[in-house]
C-alpha cells in the first residue's frame, strides 16, 4: 500500500484500540493489541505520519531511532536485588527502568496526555546485543523489567533488505504477533501531501514533468545513489529561506538533498529557468486580470514543459493567497468562539474570559496538540483580546458591545481578502481558459489546486461559475467532488 493508505490504516487501529465500553474498559484488551509494524523505503515519510496521527487523534508521540540506543538505554541497567523465596534469601538481577519507557511516563506528566504512539524506528536494523530484545518488545511489549503503559500503543518502523545492509528478518513467533504492513513509494500520493504542505512550487512543477526522479535508490561505481521524499521536502525549506534572504543556490547544494549528480544537476538547471519563468510571466498581473497578449502568444508557442512551469506559478500565487485568508479566516472564527462564550457567561469579567482562553491555550501548548498555524492563531487572538479594555460597571450590553469593535475590524479584514480571493481564482481560471482552453494544463491546474485543503474548502464553499465549469468537466461523478461540496454544507 501507499504511504496514505498506511496512515489511514494506522490511525484506524489506534482509534480502536483506544475505544472503550461502557466500563471504562479497552474494547481490545492490552494483550490483544498487536504492534503495527510498518515496512518501507527511507525518506517516505512514516515518521510524519505518526506525527500527523498523534495530531489528529489529541494523543501523544515517543518517537525513537532504536539504531541510536545501547542494550543498557533500552533495557536499563542491572543491578542486584535481595528477595526471598520458600524461606531462603536469593540475590536476582533486576533492571533500572528503560530510557524509552521512562520517556513514556515523561511524556504522560509533561503534556497531561495519558494515551500515546510509542515509535520506533530504523527497528530491524538494530545491533546483535540489541535484537533479542527488539523481538522481546513486539511480543512482550516490554523492555527489561517495565511493560508499555495502558493506552499507549507500538508502532515500529523499519527499511526492507535491499535498502539496507544491517536488516535483520523476523521469526515466524515475532510476526505471528504483529500487524506488518508493507508500504511503497507512490509520488501521486506524495504530491498531495506536498501541496498541502507548501513544498517549493519548483519542485512541484520538476516532478509534474518528471515524476520518475521523485524517488531513487541505487548503486553505481561512485557507491550508493539516492533521491527520496525526505530530500524533496528539505530542499524545498531551503530553497524558500535562501530565496527569502537572496542567497544563491548551486548545484552542489541541491546534491547535499539529492545525493543523485545526474538529478541534482537537472534540478538545478530547471531551476534557473524556473526562476526566469517567475520573472518573465508576472503572476500577480495574472492574478490581478492584466494580462498582455504577448503573454498569451508566447504560451502558445511555449513547450510542454514551459506552459506546465507556468501553470504551478499561477497556482503557487492562490495558494499563497488561500493561506493568507485561511489564517484570518481561522483566527476570526476563533475569536468569535471566545466572544460567544463570553455572551453566555457575562457574570464573569471580561477579564476572567480572557485568563480562560489563555489557560486553555497554555495546556493545548503543553499538551502539543497545536501545529505551527494553530499555535499562531491564537496567539493572534490572545494578544487582540487582552488590548481590549472592558468598563465591568456597565450594562451587559454595552459591556458585550465595548469589545466587539476590534472583532468586526478582523471580520472585515477577512471579507476583503475574500473577496479579493474569489477575484483571483476567476482571473485564474479566465487566463487558464485563454492559454491553454481544455488542454492537459487545465487538468494540471484543477486537480492539482483541490489537493490543497484549504483552497479544496474555500472552493467547496463559495460559488465560483468558472471553477463549477471546469469540476463539471474534469471531476464530473467523482467522489472527490462530492466530498468538496459536503464539506461546506
Amino acid at each position: 500500500m501507499n504511504i496514505l493508505q498506511a496512515k489511514n490504516e494506522i490511525k484506524n487501529t489506534v482509534q480502536a484500540y483506544l475505544s472503550k465500553d461502557s466500563f471504562g474498559e479497552y474494547e481490545i484488551e492490552a494483550k490483544n493489541q498487536r504492534p503495527l509494524l510498518l515496512i518501507g523505503p527511507p525518506g517516505i515519510g512514516k515518521t510524519q505520519i505518526m506525527e500527523q496521527i498523534a495530531k489528529e487523534c489529541q494523543i501523544g508521540l515517543v518517537s525513537y531511532t532504536i539504531t541510536h540506543h545501547t542494550r543498557q538505554s533500552a533495557v536499563g541497567l542491572p543491578f542486584i536485588q535481595e528477595k526471598k523465596f520458600q524461606g531462603k534469601t536469593y540475590l536476582i538481577t533486576e533492571y533500572t527502568m528503560s530510557e524509552i519507557i521512562a520517556s513514556v511516563y515523561s511524556k504522560m506528566e509533561d503534556t497531561g496526555l495519558k494515551e500515546g504512539i510509542l515509535f520506533i524506528d530504523e527497528i530491524n536494523c538494530v545491533s546483535e546485543t540489541l535484537a533479542p530484545t527488539m523481538l522481546q518488545f513486539l511480543q512482550n511489549k516490554t523492555f527489561g523489567n517495565q511493560k508499555v503503559p495502558s493506552g499507549w500503543i507500538i508502532v515500529a518502523a523499519g527499511n526492507p533488505s535491499e535498502y539496507n545492509k544491517s536488516v535483520r528478518d523476523f521469526d515466524v513467533v515475532t510476526m505471528d504477533r504483529i500487524r506488518y504492513i508493507h508500504v511503497e513509494t507512490d509520488y501521486y500520493v506524495w504530491k498531495e501531501y506536498a501541496i498541502s504542505k507548501h513544498i517549493h512550487p519548483m519542485i512541484l512543477s520538476y516532478l509534474e514533468l518528471k515524476p520518475n526522479h521523485f524517488y531513487t535508490v541505487s548503486t553505481s561505481v561512485d557507491g550508493m545513489e539516492f533521491v527520496t521524499a525526505r530530500g524533496w521536502e528539505d530542499l524545498s525549506y531551503l530553497l524558500y529561506t535562501y530565496e527569502k534572504m537572496h542567497l544563491d543556490i548551486s548545484q552542489d547544494t541541491i546534491y547535499e538533498y539529492l545525493h543523485h549528480e545526474d538529478i541534482a544537476e537537472d534540478v538545478f538547471a530547471y531551476y534557473l529557468v524556473y526562476k526566469k519563468y517567475q520573472d518573465d510571466y508576472g503572476i500577480d498581473d495574472i492574478l490581478n486580470g492584466n494580462v498582455s497578449s504577448t503573454i498569451y502568444a508566447r504560451l502558445f508557442n511555449a513547450n510542454f514543459d514551459e506552459r506546465v512551469s507556468v501553470v504551478n506559478l499561477v497556482m503557487d500565487g492562490l495558494l499563497r493567497q488561500v493561506n493568507v485568508y485561511s489564517f484570518e479566516k481561522h483566527c476570526t472564527d476563533l475569536w468569535f468562539r471566545f466572544l460567544k462564550e463570553y455572551r453566555k457567561d457575562m457574570d464573569s469579567s471580561y477579564l476572567d474570559h480572557t485568563k480562560a482562553f489563555m489557560s486553555n491555550y497554555r495546556d493545548k501548548l503543553q499538551a502539543e496538540l497545536l501545529n505551527t498555524s494553530q499555535k499562531h492563531e491564537h496567539e493572534f487572538v490572545l494578544n487582540n483580546i487582552q488590548k481590549v479594555m472592558v468598563d465591568e460597571s456597565l450594562d451587559p450590553k454595552s459591556r458585550f458591545d465595548s469589545c466587539t469593535k476590534p472583532f468586526f475590524e478582523q471580520k472585515e479584514k477577512m471579507e476583503k481578502l475574500d473577496s479579493r480571493l474569489k477575484l483571483e481564482i476567476e482571473n485564474a481560471f479566465e487566463f487558464m481558459e485563454n492559454a491553454f482552453k481544455n488542454g492537459q494544463e487545465m487538468t494540471i491546474f484543477v486537480t492539482n489546486l483541490t489537493m490543497s485543503s484549504e483552497m479544496a474548502l474555500y472552493l467547496s464553499s463559495h460559488t465560483i461559475d468558472i471553477y463549477e465549469k471546469y469540476k463539471q468537466l474534469l471531476l464530473i461523478g467523482t467522489q472527490k467532488a462530492r466530498l468538496l461540496d459536503e464539506l461546506a454544507h
